[in-house]
């Protein structure tokens, strides 16, 4: 088993066909594991879709600091700690890169707790908060939304549990967690679900005007195919 730096093609057939997320976020640095020459998992890390996130982690000073990690994707056969140790190469080669404040987020909708987050010694800082979003179409972001178009639906954002880890010097560990404006607090240890590669994340909508809940994959194959 070996890990390596990979650019974000390598890792783009992992993101779109076996995430769930199925979306290629912003992509800045990226490490994948492999068994004989073959990539079997990826780890890919980029800027938040966000600047009040950036500036909300640890205050304008430390705001450009912060990466997301956004995805992490193993292959089921692979040994059962592949995830951490993953991780722990990733961490030291952005070290070498420069001091970062990573931001990551276990989906409670894919039934996610973060265990792999909290085995890498991540900060918990508690669940963020469930909200909606303009709804453009299946499998699509909210930022693709058109404008001209009369809001029936928007998409609901369950709610997450939100880790976060400082990489760097010991003095900018030091100062940045002193920063911080988030409660640390105890893990949260519950059974993580598991899904299948392919499996995609459910998505929920609320009709702006009933308040009726609706799955998106309820909606006529006309309007999901738009």
């Amino acid at each position: 088993m070996n890990f390596k730096n990979i650019t974000s093609k390598q890792a783009e057939p992992f993101i779109l066909n076996k995430h769930y997320a199925h979306r290629k976020p912003s992509i800045s640095y990226a490490f994948g594991v492999y068994i004989n020459d073959k990539l079997k998992g990826i780890v890919t890390f980029g800027s938040p879709a966000s600047p009040n996130l950036c500036r909300g982690v640890c205050g304008d000073e430390y705001k450009n600091n912060v990466i997301e990690l956004n995805r992490l994707f193993l292959d089921d056969d692979l040994p059962k700690n592949t995830a951490t140790q993953l991780l722990s190469f990733a961490f030291k080669q952005l070290k070498t890169i420069d001091n970062f404040i990573i931001i990551s987020y276990a989906d409670t909708g894919m039934g996610h707790t973060g265990a792999v987050y909290q085995a890498s010694s991540f900060l918990y800082t508690g669940l963020t908060k469930a909200r909606t979003d303009k709804f453009s179409g299946i499998g699509k972001h909210s930022r693709h939304y058109d404008k001209n178009e009369v809001e029936k639906y928007r998409s609901i954002r369950t709610s997450k549990f939100r880790y976060i880890k400082f990489i760097g010097t010991k003095t900018f560990r030091k100062n940045a967690l002193k920063a911080l404006n988030y409660p640390i607090m105890d893990y949260v240890k519950e059974d993580t679900h598991q899904y299948n590669i392919g499996d995609s994340e459910p998505q929920y909508l609320v009709d702006v005007e009933t308040k009726e809940i609706i799955n998106a994959n309820d909606l006529k194959e006309d309007f999901r195919n738009e």
